[in-house]
């Protein structure tokens, strides 16, 4: 798989390159930015053979296959209906877009195409969220009565600038991690919530945007889910609970990029501590979407996945603004 980064980000550094080159004949041939030194000293960096500018010319390059976009929030929709109409194929940064309609035009238009869009959802790719996926679907904790996330942790320096002050880029805590635990617990509990109830502040990190909020979602089933995520607790510790009425599961650490974290079931029997693999995340979600493009499966999370948590965190957005409980549109997907 040949690949074009179109934003020379920092969770390309960190993670993608190298899970994009992980895959056997994995090749990063090009990079895009908007900022010409940055594009050139990204690719000397990460030896990259071309940093470019103009999107145009590395979407005109035939020996790119795919493309992943890792640009600001505001830039996805446009990127990707552009990387679409020049014929490749697409993993996209979470959130999809900033509307939802646009995100689920986006999937629309590539299925159309044929080619696969896929949202770089992470934690579904975690060997800690394999196992918990796995115990509930084995009935070890019986039906789900509910379940708690808790994301409230503290945005790195490196990582903050227009997600704490850049509302337009899509900044704030909402778009940013209320996305990632949308897609979790729909992965966990194989439906899609209803409608939410949310409170969001700042604490003085965000400057025009959210740096907290909780919120309570209903499910079909009739299960409760409660969410906290945050950018200002520097000393929390994530974590993941589902409880049902045979045991539940508490899972510690686990809302992360590194494959580390515990997790504790307890039922009737007694408790155990659930083992789990080690693998990196972002190969894994890699691997999956080039199988996908070979006609192999799926990816690990596909574009409907993408609209969905979006519209979720949309949701969310909206019930913190009104005060009122909020219906999620999932824009026809």
């Amino acid at each position: 798989m040949k690949w074009g980064l179109i934003g020379a980000s920092t969770i390309a550094a960190e993670h993608m390159i190298g899970a994009f080159r992980a895959v056997e004949g994995g090749e990063v041939v090009s990079v895009l930015s908007s900022s010409p030194d940055r594009a050139a000293s990204y690719a000397a960096e990460h030896g990259i053979a071309h940093g470019l500018t103009d999107l145009d010319a590395l979407l005109g390059d035939d020996q790119i296959d795919a493309v992943y976009i890792s640009t600001t929030n505001e830039k996805h929709f446009p990127q990707a209906m552009a990387a679409i109409a020049a014929g490749k194929h697409v993993l996209c940064e979470k959130p999809l877009a900033m509307h939802v309609a646009d995100a689920a035009k986006m999937v629309r238009v590539a299925e159309e195409a044929g080619l696969v869009f896929a949202t770089n959802h992470h934690l579904r790719n975690a060997g800690s969220h394999l196992a918990i996926r796995e115990a509930v679907q084995a009935g070890r904790i019986g039906d789900v009565l509910s379940l708690r996330v808790f994301h409230a942790v503290y945005l790195p320096p490196h990582l903050q600038g227009w997600r704490l002050d850049n509302p337009g880029a899509g900044g704030g805590v909402i778009p940013d991690i209320v996305v990632h635990d949308a897609d979790t617990v729909r992965f966990h509990l194989g439906e899609d919530p209803v409608d939410v109830v949310a409170i969001a502040t700042s604490a003085g990190m965000g400057q025009g945007v959210e740096d907290s909020v909780m919120s309570v979602w209903s499910m079909p089933s009739g299960a409760t889910v409660m969410t906290h995520e945050s950018f200002t607790h520097r000393f929390a510790k994530s974590g993941f609970e589902i409880h049902g009425t045979e045991g539940s599961i508490v899972a510690r650490n686990v809302m992360t990029q590194q494959p580390v974290g515990e997790i504790i079931l307890t039922a009737e029997a007694g408790t155990e501590a659930l083992s789990f693999s080690t693998h990196n995340l972002y190969h894994r979600s890699v691997g999956l979407f080039c199988d996908a493009v070979n006609g192999q499966g799926r990816p690990s999370a596909d574009g409907a996945d993408g609209v969905k948590s979006l519209a979720v965190a949309s949701a969310v957005s909206k019930a913190a603004e009104t005060g009122q409980r909020t219906a999620v549109d999932y824009g026809g997907i």
